[in-house]
């Protein structure tokens, strides 16, 4: 390993946002560890990069400990974590059970924390970072999103304290907060959109969610990643604690404005 060589895990590695940090770290001359709950894609993305792929559930303090063993056995030290698995369920407050809430929470912020734990004297020892892919649902809400804003304002604030408590120690821990992002899992709540609202395909759905937005399109994988992997790098040396908004800028628009540029009615449900 040379001096310019570091050492990442990302969990929520074998598609979407997760696979496209594993390409751009890769593609930088860093080893990565990828990992994730799904061993097909985990072992897709490490055919195609030569990143090592470690199937896991972090959300098992078992499973975090051996993932950052499986690192360490690997390539002997770790620099740096990504934080991208997730999941969510939809519901307001009345509509969640309990078990439902207790699978996004395990998985959004419970995870997170036991990698973090795991993980926190290696990158003590090498001055590391910690990125975590929130969302903008962690800064505004919508509808019948409970558990999954709920979680990712939690995993906001795990990072953060992070940040607050060992940055005088050399660690660096912050946050990127994307809007809709095309990725399997965009796609498939845009499959549900479309459904409901009488759209014909996925790009009519996706087109209809970010009209709004001034970047009026979704971001791409690679997008997110590039965010990602400069805060991971020295050249964000001095940014911690930070949130990033990877959302076309979306979290920039007054929404009592909008009336005055568009007109705006409740979608009827398709029949």
């Amino acid at each position: 390993m040379t001096d310019d060589q570091r050492v990442y895990i990302v969990t929520g590695g074998g598609t979407g946002i997760g696979a496209a940090t594993t390409r751009l770290l890769r593609a930088a001359g860093h080893h990565v560890v990828v990992s994730g709950r799904r061993p097909e894609p985990l072992h897709r993305i490490a055919e195609e990069t030569g990143a090592l792929a470690h199937p896991a559930d972090t959300g098992d303090p078992a499973a975090a400990d051996t993932l950052v063993d499986a690192a360490l056995a690997a390539h002997g030290r770790l620099d740096g974590l990504v934080l991208n698995a997730g999941t969510g369920v939809g519901g307001a407050v009345g509509d969640l059970t309990p078990e439902s809430w207790e699978a996004v929470m395990r998985t959004n912020v419970t995870g997170p924390f036991l990698l973090q734990r795991a993980a926190l004297p290696h990158l003590l020892e090498t001055r590391g970072a910690v990125v975590a892919v929130a969302s903008v649902s962690a800064l505004r809400n919508g509808r019948g999103d409970a558990a999954y804003a709920t979680s990712k304002a939690a995993l906001l604030q795990l990072c953060r304290s992070l940040a607050v408590d060992y940055g005088g120690r050399g660690l660096r821990a912050n946050i990127v907060c994307p809007s809709w992002i095309r990725t399997d899992m965009a796609d498939r709540r845009m499959t549900r959109f479309a459904a409901e609202s009488g759209l014909d395909t996925l790009d009519e759905a996706y087109r209809a969610a970010t009209r709004l937005l001034p970047a009026a399109r979704p971001g791409t994988p690679q997008e997110a990643a590039e965010a990602i992997t400069w805060l991971l790098s020295p050249a964000a040396s001095f940014v911690n604690g930070a949130v990033l908004t990877v959302d076309g800028g979306g979290t920039a628009v007054d929404p009592g404005t909008l009336a005055f540029d568009f007109h705006i009615e409740p979608r009827a449900p398709r029949p």
